[in-house]
């Protein structure tokens, strides 16, 4: 399979999106030479049982009996970073990184826990990191396709396309698994085609492993976005029946389900999904949307708790730096601490090229009445033609602003064709744009005549 077909492009979405404002505790290991050991952490302290559960108790028996193997420390990283992606929950991704800092304190150039360890950076955001480990992987097996997946996460995190699609097409051409397709999906998806993202991501569902109910889950939540995306709104739902069928309560499943309630208008049924998948694990995405969803609905109080919970997880969690682009987007959109959002982005901005990063900055600068320098930086998130409501939105808004009503007026209208309920606050202040741009070209066109 091409990643690209004519004139069109490709790529993958990192599966990892967790966070957890919540203490953390390390892996206790065993001292080589010990008689005894403390406990290993523990995946009962997590009130959520997942299939990864007993990866997770096979690992640490493994660990007490060979606590010098590099591999045994491998095998409880990997199985904590899959109670992660089941659960969300981002200690277990931390619980990952200690049982990794032993096994490669006691093998510093194995194999195995490198790739582990990239895996984690990816998480981390830290996609410079994993770049640079991921090449050195390469010259270490350049024929292991998960390294390609690897560079194809990074270069799409960094905004290299290009890379990201040479990438991605190697570990096609290597293995065309469901992490592949996955991975061409998404780039399709960010250079506008549509159904050439639902293809790919049809495919990654059938490839997916019959064993791993989080990973089929995974797709199909993400195969259902292509399709609401596409406008194709009740197959789109159906896949996050599907996702939740498979693997239920599922906090990517059930805040997608969410989405497509609020689109059909559902407002009560997706507050209640937004509450399940939020009392399931906090995510700062989550929070947001639900606070959206509590301002709309008149219950101040409660949108203002969750718009808090979002800093608060930022500031005080294990992946505190990891979510700052949504603080700093949630701050312009409620038009709050400003000067603190535009010196987020343009921190992230200086370490990475990508269109979302792109559109938060030309955000943030248009919310500082920085309109040229707005425009300049929406120019380069319009870059791969992605049909993203939120972007055409801040296009259009910034367009208006700079007295570019033709675009303006285009992008705003994009922006409810995509998705008519991109943003239940901001959606309305879409509309008015639209109308007073409606209303200044009338009246030009009767002066005129």
């Amino acid at each position: 399979m091409k990643v690209f077909k004519p004139a069109i492009a490709v790529a993958l979405a990192i599966g990892v999106l967790a966070v957890a404002a919540v203490t953390l505790r390390a892996v206790r290991q065993q001292e080589p030479g010990s008689k005894s050991a403390e406990p290993l952490a523990s995946a009962a302290n997590s009130k959520f049982a997942t299939p990864a559960d007993s990866r997770i108790q096979a690992a640490q028996r493994t660990v007490e009996q060979h606590p010098n193997k590099a591999e045994s420390f491998n095998l409880l990283a990997s199985a904590y970073l899959q109670k992660a992606r089941e659960t969300n929950d981002f200690s277990f991704n931390s619980r990952a990184e200690a049982a990794l800092g032993r096994a490669l304190e006691l093998s510093p150039d194995d194999y195995d826990a490198l790739k582990l360890h990239g895996k984690l950076l990816l998480t981390y955001h830290r996609f410079s990191d994993a770049l640079e480990l991921a090449r050195k992987l390469q010259t270490m097996r350049p024929d292991d396709h998960d390294v390609y997946g690897m560079l194809t996460d990074a270069q799409v995190e960094l905004g290299d396309y290009a890379g990201a699609i040479a990438a991605a097409q190697k570990m096609v051409d290597l293995r065309p698994d469901s992490g592949a397709y996955a991975r061409v999906s998404y780039l399709r998806s960010l250079h506008g085609d549509a159904e050439g993202a639902i293809q790919a991501m049809t495919v990654a569902v059938k490839a997916s492993d019959p064993n791993d109910p989080e990973g089929i889950a995974w797709c199909r939540v993400h195969l259902g976005d292509e399709l609401m995306n596409a406008g194709r709104h009740a197959e789109g739902e159906l896949e996050y029946d599907k996702a939740l069928l498979i693997f239920p309560d599922y906090p990517l499943g059930l805040a997608a389900k969410a989405r497509a309630r609020v689109r059909s208008g559902d407002l009560q049924k997706a507050l209640e999904l937004y509450e399940r998948a939020q009392n399931r694990t906090p995510l700062p995405d989550t929070a947001v949307a639900l606070g959206d969803l509590y301002a709309k609905l008149g219950r101040t109080e409660d949108a203002k708790r969750q718009y808090d919970l979002v800093e608060f997880i930022e500031r005080n969690s294990a992946a505190s730096g990891t979510y700052s682009r949504q603080l700093a987007m949630l701050w312009a959109d409620h038009d709050v601490n400003l000067d603190r959002a535009l010196t987020i982005v343009q921190r992230e901005r200086s370490l990475r090229q990508d269109i979302f990063t792109c559109d938060a900055l030309a955000w943030a600068l248009f919310k500082s009445k920085r309109l040229d320098e707005a425009k300049k930086s929406m120019e380069e998130a319009l870059r791969l033609g992605t049909r993203d409501a939120k972007i055409f939105y801040h296009a259009g808004m910034i367009y208006d602003a700079v007295g570019e009503q033709a675009k303006a007026s285009k992008f705003l209208k994009l922006a409810f064709a995509v998705n008519p309920t991109f943003d239940l606050l901001q959606a309305e202040q879409a509309r008015q744009a639209i109308k007073a741009i409606s209303n200044n070209s009338s009246q030009k066109q009767t002066r005129s005549a």
